[in-house]
């Protein structure tokens, strides 16, 4: 590659790389028998949502976070398996490791999904496109799963693309085309246009990408503002942001909506150590400690409160999770009525750096030991390897809404 080519794939030097199917396809790769199935991730219970679908339960209308009953009526035929997240986040690490031996531009959005600026890698792997395809090879043969790519000079434009490769495929919108692309797609296209301001400019007769940008400015401030301005830029592929590398989690939470609402204290004792190990599963698995923690509560009447506290050194340990979550309930004194929903919420979120503060009898080391030896049980087997006791008493509730949601 001269000199010549090199510049101009600077100017188209940006990839965003999406899992498809992120969920499902992890649990594909572990049972092949589900290849080919309609496959829901999540857990059967009425309340619970759909975390993940497979695109031959999409064909059925099934969507990510749609409620399950719903997702049962429109394909009855679904296997449903229980979400395995500790193993999600495990497939995610090495997913970034790989991004990561291409570049350090690597902006990570989420457990699936990331932007890298390839642009000073050039020279030394080759051009965005070759970068792509050994990155979907390498993802498929050492993961196991599929990726799609989207790669272009913005990441407006790069988030575009790999939506319209999916699945399993790779689109490369050209510098000296990326007008002609953006003005052949829908207004809904661009980033900030939900239904509701779709129908406003459709009012107006907008309705395309190209209507929007041979709309004068003034007029398009006028009528929307601010907004009416960003999607003005946007229609003329004018996108500023860069890949920011350091994305930072503020906080890590696990919640779970019970089948029915709840009022007797032993079970929500037995849903927040569930919780409680959820959240230090993931802190442990990220190499963060909680310097804070808050509990969720939701009435019946979807009335919703929280209680927060400090801890006076951070901390990993689902035990201290536990016992914290269980004091900030308490002191929410006698509930008014029944809770619908629960939640643990690990905040001030800082790198681990391996050292725990010590009770004298050592009984936070001790159980830090066993919680990780946990982890490693359930990233193999799941859930039905290993389980604290007290949870053996009775069914787990059903788990519903996660900040982990994939899509």
């Amino acid at each position: 590659m001269d000199s010549e080519e090199r510049e101009r794939w600077r100017r188209c030097s940006i990839l965003h790389v999406d899992m498809d199917a992120f969920f499902v396809s992890v649990e594909q790769r572990e049972q092949p028998a589900l290849m080919g199935k309609p496959v829901i991730v999540g857990v059967p219970a009425e309340r619970s949502v759909v975390l993940s679908a497979s695109y031959e339960a999409r064909a059925f209308g099934v969507r990510s976070a749609m409620p399950m009953s719903q997702a049962y009526a429109r394909c009855p035929q679904a296997i449903v398996v229980r979400p395995r997240h500790e193993l999600y986040y495990q497939v995610s690490g090495e997913l970034m490791q790989i991004f990561r031996s291409y570049t350090d531009a690597v902006e990570q959005l989420s457990v699936d999904e990331a932007f890298l600026d390839v642009a000073g890698a050039l020279r030394r792997v080759g051009t965005p496109v070759h970068i792509a395809e050994d990155i979907r090879r390498r993802v498929r043969a050492e993961l196991g799963v599929p990726a799609s790519v989207g790669i272009a000079g913005t990441k407006f434009l790069a988030k575009i693309a790999s939506t319209r490769s999916k699945p399993d495929g790779l689109l490369v919108i050209e510098p000296e085309k990326q007008i002609e692309f953006l003005h052949s797609l829908p207004v809904n296209a661009l980033w900030g246009v939900g239904g509701k301001f779709e129908q406003q400019l459709a009012r107006l007769g907008i309705t395309t990408v190209a209507d929007v940008a041979a709309t004068p400015l003034p007029v398009m401030r006028k009528a929307f503002g601010a907004m009416g301005e960003h999607v003005h830029e946007l229609a003329w592929g004018r996108d500023p942001r860069k890949v920011t590398p350091v994305r930072t989690d503020k906080s890590m939470s696990a919640e779970t909506t019970f089948a029915e609402d709840v009022s007797d204290p032993e079970v929500l004792h037995r849903a927040l150590l569930s919780l409680s190990h959820r959240v230090g599963r993931r802190l442990r698995a990220g190499g963060v400690s909680a310097g804070g923690i808050a509990l969720k509560l939701r009435y019946a009447d979807f009335s919703t409160i929280s209680r927060s506290r400090r801890l006076d050194f951070p901390t990993d340990s689902a035990s201290k999770l536990y016992e914290v979550s269980k004091h900030l309930l308490e002191s929410v004194g006698r509930l008014p009525q029944s809770v619908r929903l629960l939640g643990v919420r690990a905040d001030h979120l800082q790198e681990s750096t391996g050292s725990v503060q010590l009770t004298i009898d050592r009984q936070d080391e001790n159980w830090r030991k066993v919680e990780k030896s946990l982890d490693e049980v359930w990233t193999k087997f799941g859930a039905a390897g290993l389980t604290p006791a007290r949870l053996l008493h009775r069914a787990a509730p059903p788990e519903e809404s996660r900040r982990d949601q994939e899509e």
